[in-house]
């Protein structure tokens, strides 16, 4: 009976707020044309605060506030309440008005949105949290909001909804103009799972199928209440191209380089190396150990150049990354640009570079028998490939040459031919070398626990008018795998040498697994009946045994999937708490400033202490870099992963009516998700499986009650492609059974 009463009452209350928002809401517009003293604004505003303040979070109704501000339908009472609330100081809940602060409720700005959810960024920076599409209220990315947090997910996500927007932002959104019924809709990417009402439609007529760009024009209580305006179209829909360039074009990466950046960086291009670029430098143009570069066949920025010798000890290995902040100087055209991109995007056969071609194909490429200016890593290694000492130092290299990985490949697995035998006869013994490093390193790797997740990369193979015609798995050999060491060794050292000297810095970070998906991941464990250790507080060991126990079941690919998914996100941070994934106490990336910005960062930072400058003057830049280059990255990838979702959608439509083999990969209340051989995945629904209640565990398996019939993780399944829409980047199978 005390709850039923409550609830009366409580419905009574919202009534009763709601008819007084009404009356105001009809008052404030002729309020809002009358002129009002702004010291009486300024009076009801302190009188409003001390009333909320008072009531320590507690709802005040609009009537109870306006009786006792005294402001029932005053002009300058209505703009001192809208003031408030656009402050974000005040916020009205259902019953009332709260002071924001003392209710719990915080500032943040929506940054991405999807057709069902988004996420918020507290004013504070610390975390994220996720809202659900409802409680979104229909806020855009951007947007200044007012959120109440409402405690953490299943997930460990914290979870807020948004009370109010205090300031709008003006995104803009890719999509499709589709016709229904002779009007002119626009189906966007993310905005909402509904067609909006397009404003413009008239202009846009004869574009219906065509792929476009989009701002909202007027807004509702919801996104599926927004109008929107078209501002752009980029072709049809029906092409993956035209779908990416869409996607780009709202990612916010900057479209093109500023002209002042271009001019600066051919001026530094023409200018050269000169006799004052050459001063200090470590000269290993004639250096004994012979100086080499290994990259993709198609690679135009080389970054990283590598040279290798055998001691009485070990090894000597030199890691030689391009001199990038030597060229791109603080508070120029060109650094505003780089902190701007924050990192190079590929997709497909396309490359959004960080720094212009002149730079980063031109004077800051490791081209062979050509000198430049490089940033040298020396590095003494012992006989187990251990790093015992090292040294940075400003250098000028030239490169002997130009590796390639696949015909690296083939003179290390005896394949190759004799022309490339030829190529490479002066550095095979280096190869050979550093391929005895490699075994030794990853021998090292595993003795110190390190998981070795397997993923694959896609490869698109497309024709010269851009069209996807076929998608592979993307090979991996031992030349891929050598640099990569080299790489991660070099990192390494630029991140034991900044810990040990207290330097300001970027670290690499990837913490420990947050305690809900660690207990997750051992939940799913447990039901498959998989050997594991305890994993309430893991060890990178305990995921590595984890993967070794998974070695020989059928079950392998979804178990990698599983602790790949239970991990934390790296991201970049100024205190160096380790990395997980690798086993490592410190880690940075030093061996890429071409086209990452953390690394252009510290290889400036290690620059100015080179220098002899105090290390303290750079800590505000190191918290900046990091900032940006973990939010950067992060849009990155997801413009990638995008991107690649329309070329694969792109190859599949060539392929409906066909048959494949794939394994179940992901399983949910929808349906089934398969991947195929080349890595290309699609969606199984509920509703095109034999008739039967499905039940979903949440994890592992989708099963019917009635027949029994299962699907779990990791479980071969014939599909048949049966749709493919490109303008989406989605794919449906339907089960062969």
């Amino acid at each position: 009976m005390a709850k039923r009463a409550y609830a009366h009452k409580t419905r009574r209350a919202v009534k009763k707020n709601q008819r007084e928002a009404k009356r105001e809401q009809q008052q404030a517009v002729s309020a809002a044309a009358a002129p009002v003293d702004p010291e009486q604004i300024a009076h009801f505003q302190n009188r409003i605060a001390t009333f909320l303040r008072k009531a320590d979070g507690r709802p005040v109704s609009r009537a109870d506030l306006a009786s006792k501000c005294r402001g029932r339908g005053k002009a300058a009472y209505l703009r001192a309440l809208t003031a408030l609330q656009k402050d974000g100081l005040i916020a009205e809940r259902r019953t009332g008005f709260v002071w924001a602060e003392a209710a719990g409720l915080v500032r943040g700005r929506i940054s991405r949105i999807s057709k069902t959810f988004g996420f918020a960024v507290p004013e504070s920076g610390s975390g994220e949290y996720f809202i659900t599409g409802r409680s979104l209220k229909g806020a855009l990315p951007g947007d200044t909001v007012l959120l109440q947090p409402e405690g953490p997910r299943e997930d460990g996500l914290p979870q807020a909804s948004v009370v109010t927007v205090m300031q709008e932002a003006n995104p803009q959104f890719s999509g499709m103009l589709t016709k229904e019924n002779g009007t002119l809709y626009f189906l966007s990417d993310r905005l909402s799972a509904r067609p909006l009402a397009v404003v413009n439609a008239a202009e846009w007529d004869g574009h219906a199928g065509e792929k476009v760009i989009a701002e909202v024009a007027s807004r509702g209580d919801r996104h599926s209440q927004h109008t929107v305006r078209i501002l752009l179209s980029f072709g049809g829909a029906d092409t993956a191209r035209a779908c990416a360039a869409a996607l780009v074009a709202v990612s916010g990466v900057p479209a093109a380089f500023s002209q002042a950046a271009l001019d600066e960086a051919a001026k530094l291009e023409a200018c050269g190396i000169t006799d004052a670029d050459l001063n200090g430098r470590l000269d290993l143009r004639q250096s004994e150990d012979i100086i080499f570069t290994i990259d993709g066949f198609d690679a135009k920025d080389l970054d990283d150049a590598i040279s290798i010798s055998q001691t009485a000890d070990g090894f000597r290995l030199g890691v030689h990354i391009a001199d990038v902040s030597h060229y791109v100087q603080p508070n120029t055209p060109l650094d505003d640009e780089a902190i701007a991109r924050g990192t190079s995007i590929y997709y497909a056969d396309q490359v959004i570079p960080m720094l212009p071609g002149a730079l980063s194909n031109g004077i800051c490429s490791l081209h062979p028998d050509v000198d430049r200016l490089a940033f040298s890593v020396l590095m003494e290694l012992d006989r187990d490939g251990e790093l015992v000492n090292w040294r940075f130092e400003k250098t000028v290299i030239r490169s002997a040459v130009k590796g390639v990985y696949r015909e690296v490949n083939a003179v290390l697995d005896g394949t190759a031919s004799p022309e490339i035998e030829e190529k490479y006869a002066p550095v095979k013994d280096a190869l050979l070398l550093l391929d005895q490093l490699r075994e030794k390193r990853l021998a090292a790797r595993k003795k110190r626990g390190a998981p070795s997740i397997e993923t694959e990369e896609s490869l698109f193979l497309l024709d010269e008018s851009g069209v996807c015609r076929d998608v592979a798995v993307r090979s991996r050999g031992r030349g891929e795998a050598l640099i990569e060491e080299c790489m991660l060794l070099a990192n390494e050292a630029a991140a034991r040498l900044a810990k040990e000297r207290h330097l300001p810095f970027v670290y690499r970070v990837h913490a420990k697994p947050p305690a809900e998906k660690s207990q997750r991941l051992e939940e799913m464990l447990n039901r498959l009946s998989l050997p594991h250790p305890a994993l309430d507080s893991p060890a990178p060991r305990d995921y590595a045994q984890v993967l070794i126990h998974a070695e020989n079941s059928p079950l392998k690919a979804a178990v990698h999937q599983m602790v790949l998914r239970s991990m934390a996100k790296a991201d970049y941070e100024t205190d160096p708490v380790g990395h997980f994934g690798l086993a490592l106490r410190d880690y940075a990336h030093f061996t890429s400033p071409i086209r990452r910005y953390p690394d252009l960062a510290i290889h400036r930072i290690l620059s100015a202490w080179i220098r002899g400058e105090k290390p303290a003057n750079m800590m505000q830049f190191a918290q900046a870099a990091a900032a940006a280059g973990t939010v950067t990255e992060q849009r990155a990838l997801s413009l990638e992963r995008d991107c690649e979702d329309r070329y694969r959608a792109e190859w599949a439509k060539q392929h409906v009516g066909e048959e494949f083999d794939g394994i179940v990969s992901g399983v949910s209340e929808n349906g089934i998700y398969v991947m195929l051989e080349n890595t290309v995945e699609g969606l199984i629904l509920s509703d095109s499986l034999p008739p039967d209640d499905y039940e979903c565990d949440g994890f592992y398996s989708l099963r019917a009650k009635g027949s029994g019939l299962t699907f779990t993780l990791g479980m071969p399944l014939r599909i048949t492609c049966v749709r493919a829409d490109i303008n989406s980047g989605n794919i449906d199978f339907a089960a062969a059974i």
